[in-house]
């Protein structure tokens, strides 16, 4: 599995840009991914070191048309964690 396949997008919320200060990232990542496999594609895509990975799946929210109703799909969130001397990762340094 590529490391551009484990890595979705990243998560650009309020409380993921308050985790930048900690060097906590958040980002979408595949539904069967490990935290040793989401470790090794961001060490590998962004060149950072990491510390420690949080996962959490996200159940899809249940919508409804009229009288149609419809699910969103599930997906998986991570929380990655970078050592103190490693370097930031650029891609959210600008939205901050």
């Amino acid at each position: 599995m590529n490391a551009h396949d484990i890595i979705i997008r990243p998560i650009i919320s309020e409380k993921s840009m308050d985790q930048l200060a900690d060097k906590k990232y958040t980002f979408e990542v595949k539904k069967s991914a490990t935290k040793v496999q989401i470790r090794q594609a961001v060490e590998e895509i962004f060149n950072v070191k990491v510390v420690s990975v949080t996962t959490s799946v996200v159940l899809g929210k249940v919508k409804r048309m009229g009288a149609t109703s419809g699910k969103r799909a599930d997906w998986k969130k991570a929380t990655v964690k970078l050592s103190a001397d490693s370097k930031t990762i650029e891609f959210f340094e600008g939205l901050a």
